[in-house]
């Protein structure tokens, strides 16, 4: 089991909270709630060790982005692709409301 945490800077805290996806069976879940202003913090616990570059890249095209809300991430993976740990986040972001 690895655990993973990065942080990047947003805006202002998102409004709401959501929960996608579930552990087992090659998926993960994503659980959102509005972080504090300024901070989206990303906790990941994946059972792939050594995954640290892959989720480290994966997340930094995802959150470095100027327009994003400030967040708390909390990702529990189970060998999801990175093509399902993208849809999962933007699924996950579409429900609180931005897109």
């Amino acid at each position: 089991m690895e655990k993973i945490h990065l942080e990047y800077s947003a805006q202002a805290p998102a409004s709401s909270r959501t929960q996608v996806g579930v552990v087992g069976s090659g998926d993960l879940e994503v659980l959102m709630e509005p972080g504090q202003t300024g901070k989206t913090i990303v906790n990941i616990n994946t059972s792939v060790d050594g995954s640290t570059p892959v989720w480290r890249a994966q997340m930094d095209r995802l959150f470095k982005q100027d327009h994003l809300p400030a967040l708390r991430v909390d990702i529990n993976d189970f060998g999801a692709t990175p093509g399902v740990v993208q849809m999962r986040i933007a699924q996950a972001l579409e429900e609180i409301g931005h897109d």
